[in-house]
């Protein structure tokens, strides 16, 4: 079977492919790929190409298939697995798995498995790690979506706070207690938001910056404290003339238990440091591409006031799991990241060029001839199109947000799903 591809060749070396797959093996899978997420991180591996840490070697000889955050049906199942897998079953994949003791990646270092493609063959150490994880939502853009909410959850988890009659680590954000986000209004920002919003033995009170009042108006549509017990605030920090003493105010000078740092400027990791409370946690969430980022973290703190800040990348399998169940609950709300949607031939520029085109989360659609294109556009582009009339009355009865509705309006104008 042939499938067409983006594939990395080596630094800011991305073309689309159409080649021919191998034959499937029994402990192998062959699976339809319906979206996938345009993730910043593959925008960081792009512009490293073989320098980055996780690619696989001689990529100009063995180009890796991008991509990573996927979703789609299972067309043909292995002898291996035919007692544990369905046909037609839709799934998502935790990306990484670990093969004789070395990770590796879907998006890095498959040659006929990963996002950006239209079929592609599943590996055996996918099913054999459990990475292969089915869905019962209602779209396949949430699967896709799962993994960097996956993410978002794993910063959550990776939170701690301390006991002062002991030495306790008490994992997790604390309950009822104060949260900040920095750089909240961007697409991980908004859905660490929302986690934030909905989840159990969350904060009393969420406070997200940003310093764009259109991002701000934005989130304000779409997210809203579920009860009166939760508080939500969004804060230009850009119009504060002493942002950290306005963001102390309204937590009445206790400061943040927890603050959340998603974008690597050394500006808000200060800001953020000093608006922690007693046992505050602070969590770098953002990926540098500057190895040498580095800030001022005040370690008078750290000693008297037991400060203290975490990082983390990627998630876990039951990260994943927990990310899916709460969308199939329709807890948490991911299409809030997404702004933008288009089909696999605009992948190649969305992902070279990502930082520069505003929005948040761009979806893939590997089967559907459509440049990219921002929901906030559909409207004009409905007075002369139909499809775009019909998805633009769609996001707007949800808040003008990308939806299951949507979706399936756009894949059956495709005829993807009949093919």
């Amino acid at each position: 079977m042939k499938t067409r591809a983006v594939r990395l060749y080596g630094e800011r070396d991305l073309r689309l492919d159409e080649f021919e797959l191998p034959e499937m093996k029994e402990d192998e899978m062959l699976v339809k790929i319906i979206s996938d997420s345009v993730c910043m991180s593959t925008y960081k591996l792009v512009q490293q190409g073989g320098g980055h840490k996780r690619v696989t070697d001689n990529l100009a000889e063995y180009p890796a298939i991008i991509g990573h955050e996927m979703s789609g049906i299972v067309v043909e199942i292995g002898e291996k697995w035919k007692d544990k897998y369905q046909k037609g079953m839709r799934f998502t994949v935790q990306p990484e798995v670990v093969v004789n003791g070395k990770s590796r990646t879907v998006g890095y270092n498959y040659g006929t498995y990963g996002g950006d493609c239209t079929y592609a063959i599943l590996p055996s150490e996918v099913m054999e790690a459990d990475a292969l994880i089915p869905f019962r939502g209602e779209s396949f853009f949430e699967a896709s979506l799962a993994e960097p909410t996956s993410c978002i959850i794993a910063g959550f988890n990776r939170m701690y706070h301390t006991s002062k009659k002991n030495h306790e680590h008490i994992m997790g954000v604390k309950k009822g207690g104060n949260l900040i986000i920095f750089g909240a209004c961007g697409p991980m920002g908004l859905e660490c938001t929302d986690y934030a919003l909905h989840m159990e033995g969350g904060p009393k009170l969420v406070v997200a910056v940003d310093v764009s009042n259109e991002r701000i108006k934005r989130a304000d549509r779409m997210l809203k404290a579920p009860d009166n017990m939760r508080k939500l605030f969004f804060v230009n920090a850009s119009e504060s003339e002493d942002s950290v003493k306005e963001l102390m105010e309204l937590t009445g000078g206790e400061g943040f238990d927890d603050a959340f740092v998603y974008a690597p400027v050394k500006t808000l990791i200060e800001q953020a440091d000093a608006l922690l409370a007693e046992d505050g946690c602070l969590n770098f969430f953002a990926g540098p591409v500057d190895k040498s980022l580095s800030a001022t973290i005040n370690f008078y703190n750290v000693h008297y006031f037991r400060t203290h800040t975490v990082g983390f990348t990627g998630s876990t399998t039951e990260d994943m799991y927990q990310a899916l169940r709460l969308m199939e609950e329709g807890r948490i709300h991911p299409a809030v990241m997404v702004t933008h949607i288009g089909g696999l031939e605009s992948a190649v520029e969305a992902t070279l060029n990502l930082p520069q085109i505003p929005g948040g989360k761009k979806l893939i659609y590997p089967h559907i001839d459509l440049p990219l294109t921002a929901i906030e556009d559909f409207r004009e582009l409905g007075e002369k199109e139909k499809l775009f009339k019909e998805l633009a009355d769609s996001c707007e009865r949800h808040q003008g947000c990308w939806n299951a509705e949507a979706e399936d309006i756009l894949l059956k104008y495709a005829g993807v799903l009949s093919q």
